[in-house]
C-alpha cells in the first residue's frame, strides 16, 4: 500500500474470495458484451414507404404506355422511395444480466490485476482539485503513462476536478465500477476505503 507521496507505506490484507478468484475469460467476455449492449443506442433509423414524403399520385396511368404499372414513386423499387426491413429506432437491445455471474465476472478481472502487478492501493487519497498535485503523485507510482482507473468511495467532486485532465486517467466510484471500466484500463489505482467497499460488495 502506497502514501499520498508514492512511497510504499504498509502491507494490506485483501479478501481471498474477492481477488484471488480462478481465471473465467467465458463469463467475462459475456458480461462484457452484455454491458456493452445495455449502453448502446438505437440511433440508426429508416422511413418506409407510409413515411416518406410524396408518392400522392401516381406515375402514369396502368395500361397503354408500353411501361410496368406502378401506383407510386415512393415505392421501396424506385430511388428516393421507402426502405424494406431498414433498422428501426424502436429497436431494443437491451440483454439481461444475472447478478451472480455479474459479480464473478467482477472477481475474476480483480484478480487478473492483482496477478499481474496492476492493481495499486493507496492508503488515502486527499485533494485540493489542482490537477497538477495528482499528477505528480500518478508519475511516482507504477504504471505512470499508462491507462489508469481510480477507484474511489463515493463522488468526490475535488478528486474529480484533479483526475478529469490527465490523460488517460478516470475516476469512477467502488459502488459503480463494472467489468467494463476494469477492462478498460490497464492499471487500477483505488483508496483502502474502495477496497473495503469492493469486499463488502463482492463477498
Amino acid at each position: 500500500m502506497y502514501n499520498q507521496e508514492g512511497k510504499e507505506a504498509s502491507q494490506i490484507d485483501i479478501s481471498e474470495e474477492v481477488f484471488n478468484t480462478k481465471k473465467n475469460t467465458g463469463i467475462v467476455h459475456q458480461i462484457y458484451l452484455a454491458l456493452e449492449a445495455n449502453a448502446r443506442q438505437p440511433w440508426a433509423h429508416t422511413k418506409d414507404r407510409s413515411e416518406v414524403r410524396g408518392g400522392g399520385k401516381k406515375p402514369w396511368k396502368q395500361k397503354g404506355t408500353g411501361r410496368a404499372r406502378h401506383g407510386s414513386r415512393r415505392s421501396p423499387i424506385w430511388s428516393g422511395g421507402g426502405i424494406t426491413f431498414g433498422p428501426l429506432n424502436i429497436r431494443n437491445y437491451k440483454q439481461k444480466i444475472n447478478k451472480k455471474m455479474s459479480k464473478k465476472a467482477m472477481k475474476v478481472c480483480l484478480s487478473d490485476k492483482v496477478r499481474n502487478n496492476s492493481f495499486i492501493v493507496l492508503d488515502s487519497l486527499e485533494s485540493n482539485g489542482k490537477t497538477k498535485q495528482f499528477a505528480a503523485l500518478r508519475k511516482l507510482l507504477p504504471g505512470s503513462g499508462k491507462s489508469t482507473l481510480l477507484l474511489v468511495e463515493g463522488n468526490d467532486k475535488s478528486i474529480g476536478l484533479a483526475v478529469r485532465n490527465i490523460p488517460q486517467v478516470n475516476m469512477q466510484s467502488s459502488q459503480n465500477v463494472n467489468v467494463v471500466d476494469l477492462l478498460h484500463h490497464k492499471y487500477i489505482l483505488a483508496t483502502k476505503t474502495a477496497v473495503d467497499m469492493l469486499e463488502k460488495r463482492l463477498a
